[in-house]
């Protein structure tokens, strides 16, 4: 099983996410594009909160020094990312793959963060209450329908929003695969945690 993690927006906890999905499926990690924090990448946060030893981490294809939508930092580092060298990793065992930003952030002049996502990926859509939530989670999984992309279902971040989440479920059809709440830390003790209650969920898509 290949799953693609997408998020909303930016800081809607789509690594903390693929963190536990990781976890709960012992799967490989792979993010195509990091822009940014190099020295302490998602591919580092991700390996440091695992306790299973069967996860292999994959390096990025294209690793940008600059945190800004990777098309910006591409051009800083004087780079274009060509989606022709971002070649997925062999792996025999489930693959995770973490996007950057929402689907539609640009990768160069042409192609974008949905570009990525083959018709063998099934799609997790991670949300996070805010004001404008709703329409951004909408327009998301509305980028995805259209593509014909497989949408998995949903994963809803953060303090619980009844009335906004049932919208949202309604209006897509899309499974709900459960809720990270607001913990104050994510350690290997609190991803273990929720691993072992998306075990099932996921294990099942």
């Amino acid at each position: 099983m290949k799953l693609f993690v997408t998020g909303i927006g930016t800081d809607v906890g789509k690594t903390v996410a693929a963190t536990i999905i990781t976890e709960a499926l012992e799967a490989d990690y792979w993010k195509p594009v990091q822009a940014g924090d190099l020295d302490y990448s998602d591919s580092h946060k991700i390996k440091e909160k695992l306790s299973n030893t069967k996860t292999r981490i994959f390096d990025n294809a294209y690793a940008l020094n600059t945190p800004a939508s990777p098309h910006v930092a591409a051009k800083i580092d004087d780079v274009i990312i060509d989606l022709k060298k971002i070649k997925e990793p062999k792996t025999k065992n489930h693959l995770v793959i973490e996007g950057a930003g929402g689907v539609l952030v640009p990768l160069n002049d042409t192609d974008s963060i949905i570009d990525l996502i083959q018709p063998d990926y099934k799609v997790v859509v991670v949300s996070r209450h805010y004001l404008g939530s709703i329409n951004h989670t909408l327009l998301t999984i509305e980028a995805l329908k259209t593509r014909g992309l497989a949408v998995a279902g949903i994963i809803f971040s953060g303090k619980e929003n009844p009335d906004s989440e049932s919208i949202i479920l309604n209006r897509t059809g899309i499974q709900f695969l459960g809720r990270i709440d607001e913990e104050p830390y994510f350690d290997k003790n609190v991803v273990k945690e929720y691993a072992d209650l998306f075990a099932e969920t996921l294990l099942g898509l």
